[in-house]
This record gives structure tokens, sequence and C-alpha cells, in this order.
């Protein structure tokens, strides 16, 4: 749900941002009535949806490394065991997510020694971080869920989230004319920052003082520090496609490119947000 960032030749229908809109709002609509009906209904419903999603976008990483690089991820052992990462999440939260992340190294360093010293270390280190960049982020969000407020914190997460992709986006389109990183996506402007980051700030004084009964000012601070992860998240991620040298991460979503351009912003947000909830709203039970 990255704002504005750099998606290469424009699409047929594209906006000034360079994305399909009308597609773009589609999927984007339909994966969050998927996620409200999970959260609404049987919350462990959630943790699957967020097993699929690591699950394709752990695909879709290996496979541009692979297509572009020549860096052969351990998928097997990488699928598994972010599947692990996730599902071991919600009964034992942080113990949990990091047995399942060492015995998965574990395993790729082991799986790999089959194919010689030849890229050895090199592929073992894209497996490494393959788990530790998808899975392991996005453990959090499910450890967000767990406590008996969770659904409103995953939604209080959620929402800043896309209120700074939204704020940044109307922000860009309107008055962008300062490049933030030129060199990494053109397209983002300081003035989308800047939009995001009153659209955050906003969104976090309501949902952590009306859903959390949490300070205004904790709000303030959740909402900007998911503003700054968001959009550190869709910079990295850029960087990683400028490096490979692909436009998309995969072609899942009309108007997006992969499940993978999707989550950029959410991984690493979800680590600080529930770091700030834990801290400013502990859970009671």
């Amino acid at each position: 749900m990255s704002g504005g960032g750099d998606r290469g030749a424009p699409e047929k229908n594209a906006s000034r941002a360079g994305r399909n809109l009308p597609a773009a709002i589609a999927v984007g609509v339909g994966l969050g009535a998927v996620i409200l009906v999970a959260l609404f209904t049987v919350r462990e419903l959630f943790v699957g949806v967020v097993a699929i999603a690591v699950a394709v976008s752990t695909y879709e990483l290996a496979g541009a490394l692979r297509r572009s690089a020549d860096i052969r991820v351990a998928l097997l052992p990488v699928l598994l065991g972010g599947q692990a990462v996730v599902w071991l999440a919600w009964p034992y939260e942080r113990a949990g997510v990091l047995s399942a992340f060492v015995v998965t190294m574990l395993v790729c360093l082991i799986w790999r020694l089959k194919d010689g010293a030849d890229g050895y270390l090199r592929d073992v280190t894209a497996s490494v971080f393959t788990v530790a960049y998808v899975a392991v982020f996005a453990a959090f969000a499910v450890m967000l869920v767990v406590p008996d407020d969770g659904v409103f914190r995953v939604l209080a997460f959620l929402i800043g989230v896309v209120l700074s992709d939204t704020g940044g986006y109307v922000a860009g389109v309107l008055f962008g004319k300062h490049p933030m990183a030129p060199t990494i996506s053109p397209k983002k402007s300081w003035e989308g920052f800047a939009g995001s980051m009153v659209a955050g700030m906003v969104g976090g004084a309501l949902t952590v003082g009306l859903m959390l009964d949490g300070q205004w000012w904790q709000g303030v601070l959740f909402g900007a520090a998911l503003v700054v992860t968001a959009t550190a998240g869709d910079l990295v991620e850029s960087l990683i496609k400028r490096d490979l040298g692909v436009k998309d991460m995969g072609t899942l979503l009309p108007g997006h490119g992969g499940l993978m351009d999707r989550m950029d912003s959410l991984l690493p947000s979800a680590v600080v947000g529930w770091l700030l909830l834990h801290t400013f709203v502990p859970a009671a039970g």
C-alpha cells in the first residue's frame, strides 16, 4: 500500500502517480474486505490471511531474485519455515517466532550444502533475508491480534498505513514538486510525505484514543511512526527492485503488481505498530 512509488512506464488508465487507479482501488477494496471479514468473524482466520500473504510474497521475492540475479533461495525450507513463524506467533508470540526463525536458518544452511561452495553465502544470506523480511515482520501483525482487543489493534495499524498511503497519494498528486528520493522512487515527493504525516497522525490519534483507550499524544506518535516506517518500507522495496532491475515483484494484482508490492509498507509498519501499542496500551489479556 505504498503511496506514489515508482512503477516504471505508465499503464493504461494510469493516474499521475503511475497506477491504473480503477484497478488499484478495486483490488485494495477487495483485500480490505477479506481482512475485515476475517477479523470480525473468527480472529484465527486473520492468521490464515497473513499466512497466505506470506507464502505468496515469499514465492514472488524468491522468483525475482532467481530470475534477475540468479540468487537461489532455499524455497521449500523458506516457505515452510515462514509458515511456522506465522502460525507459532499466535500461541507462543515472540518465543514462537524466534524459535521458528532460528530453526529455519539452520535448515537453510544445511539445505544449500548439496549445491557446493559456489554462491553458498549469497544464497543462504538471501534465504535468511527472505524469511526475516517477509515472515518475521508479518508475524508482528499476527501478534497484534492475539490480545482480547486485538481486532482494534490490527485495525489501528491498518488504518494508519492506509491513511499514510492515501494522504501521500493525494498530496503528492496535487502538490508534489520536490522529490524525496529521486534516484530510488522519482514519484515520491516531500509534499506527499507531509500529506501522509498529517493523515497518519490524525488517524493515529483517533484510533488509539477511541478504539484502544490510549492517550491522544500516543496516537499521534503511533501514526507518525507508521508513516515513517511505511514510507521507508516502500523506498526499501523500490531499491531492491532497482537493484534487481524489475518493475514489480509479480503480476498477481491488477494495478498493484505482485502481492509483495503491496506488502512493502505493511511489513516494517507491523513491527513498529506492535512495539508501540505494546508499550502505550499494554494488553489486558
